[in-house]
């Protein structure tokens, strides 16, 4: 699957900084780097300990390329389960290139994307769904999706999924035990429990399929449009939102004629605004083409945030509430969050009546910041948080939430079949395939095909 010669990459971000990190992994990785390291105390580091740091220089034939500390972990007790050298080198582009260019004239191969975390896979360092995370902790950039990253790291779902399998694999060797005595009408396997056990495992996956809707928006960030007419106050709101000047603001309508996007984290959540071009009739082909891509942006979005213009007369508010169940009408699987911006232009009276006319508006002043806060929390509302909070497992990965829909599959037609007295043998290839489901997202059942299209997102150096 893999060849066993011994990889080098760079470990920390490409640029110059304080300090460069240099992998090195393989059977020979120790030998290697002993064919260019000096260590300051005369120390041969064939015969150190693992887990070990040694201070000296990177050498070859009198040329001296960099002080550096030497870090040896030897396998199987190492992240990739193989002997593993890191060498920490100052920061400079110049000597990260000569280290790695040494390494690779002595033997070395560069690593292909996520290679040192696919022979910790494939030695069984980490399972499939762990070695996954690895990348999703990499890119996670909010607390949300760092806990969820940790937590599958950690093996929380693999430990899940792990369980499911073995009690369901217990049974299916007693059912498979019964067709090897099928001309003696005998039952192994209890089916009162056997259907127990189905319940509890359909259950679990329709709890961890439900929390994909979940998983997907905190590890993606919620993208939430700001719509309406020109000149109602969306870029001031984008604004007080991020507290920036994000946006350009002024009284012409018009103003912003293309999306603009930037991302902010509420209470560990991240959320994507796009401020859009106002909605109107224009004859301007600039603004229209802005208008044009306001309506992608309502259907791409998952919340949808509508500016209420000025409203201080009754043809006005009948406008705004047309508009209102327009975009209801529209997309009514959308999350729609009706705003009256500008309160401090309103009278008391002015204010009840807009109330009044649109039922659960939230009252704000993007300009003064008024409610800016209130509408934070309400965004905040529309994301199922209770999980996250409980340290439940929450399901991020899309690969994996298509096995468990399969395997769902699987397991109810195991339950239809134990309840309409189907043949042993016939429930045995749904037990097999949903077992092959539960295998596919662990990687205890893989391919090479897979494992390429999942490592080959991962950086170079990891």
């Amino acid at each position: 699957m893999i060849s066993q010669d011994t990889i080098v990459a760079l470990a920390t971000p490409s640029g110059a900084g304080a300090i460069a990190v240099i992998r090195i992994s393989g059977a020979d990785a120790i030998a290697i780097a002993a064919k260019v390291f000096t260590s300051v105390k005369a120390k041969d580091i064939l015969k150190q300990k693992s887990h070990t740091l040694h201070l000296g220089y990177i050498e070859d034939e009198g040329k001296v390329y960099d002080q550096v500390l030497l870090s040896i972990f030897k396998g199987p007790n190492s992240y990739t389960g193989e002997n593993t050298v890191e060498i920490s080198c100052h920061g400079s582009l110049f000597i990260q290139q000569q280290i790695i260019q040494l390494l690779l004239r002595k033997g070395c191969r560069m690593a292909n994307a996520g290679e040192f975390t696919l022979r910790a896979f494939l030695n069984a360092k980490l399972d499939l769904s762990q070695a996954e995370a690895v990348a999703d902790l990499i890119a996670s950039d909010n607390e949300a999706s760092h806990q969820i990253a940790m937590q599958q790291m950690r093996g929380g779902f693999s430990n899940e999924i792990a369980r499911l399998r073995e009690e369901l694999l217990n049974f299916a060797s007693l059912i498979e035990l019964e067709l090897d005595f099928s001309e003696e009408d005998v039952e192994f396997a209890d089916r009162t429990q056997f259907n127990e056990l189905l319940n509890r495992i359909e259950f679990v996956l329709k709890r961890l399929i439900d929390s994909f809707a979940t998983g997907n928006v905190i590890k993606n960030g919620i993208p939430v449009a700001i719509v309406g007419e020109p000149n109602v106050g969306k870029s001031t709101l984008l604004n007080a939102l991020l507290n920036e000047e994000r946006a350009i603001v002024s009284d012409i309508a018009g103003t912003t004629r293309d999306t603009i996007e930037d991302e902010l984290v509420i209470n560990g959540i991240g959320f994507r605004f796009i401020d859009t071009a106002g909605i109107r009739e224009t004859q301007d082909v600039v603004e229209g083409i802005g208008i044009k891509k306001t309506f992608e942006k309502i259907a791409q979005a998952q919340v949808v945030i509508y500016l209420c213009p000025v409203a201080k007369d009754t043809q006005t508010l009948a406008a705004v509430t047309t508009e209102i169940e327009k975009i209801k009408n529209q997309h009514p699987l959308k999350q729609l969050l009706v705003v009256g911006n500008k309160m401090d232009l309103y009278t008391p009276d002015e204010l009840e009546a807009l109330l009044q006319a649109v039922p659960g508006i939230l009252l704000i002043s993007a300009k003064d910041n008024s409610n800016v806060n209130t509408l934070k929390e309400i965004l905040l509302s529309f994301v199922n948080t209770g999980a996250l909070r409980n340290n439940e497992t929450i399901v991020t990965n899309t690969r994996h939430y298509d096995s468990l829909l399969k395997a769902l599959e699987e397991i109810q037609k195991v339950k239809w079949g134990l309840s309409n007295g189907l043949p042993a043998d016939l429930m045995a290839i749904d037990i097999r395939q949903a077992l092959y489901y539960f295998g596919e997202i662990t990687g205890t059942v893989t391919n090479d095909e897979l494992l390429g299209n999942i490592f080959a997102n991962f950086c170079i150096g990891k």
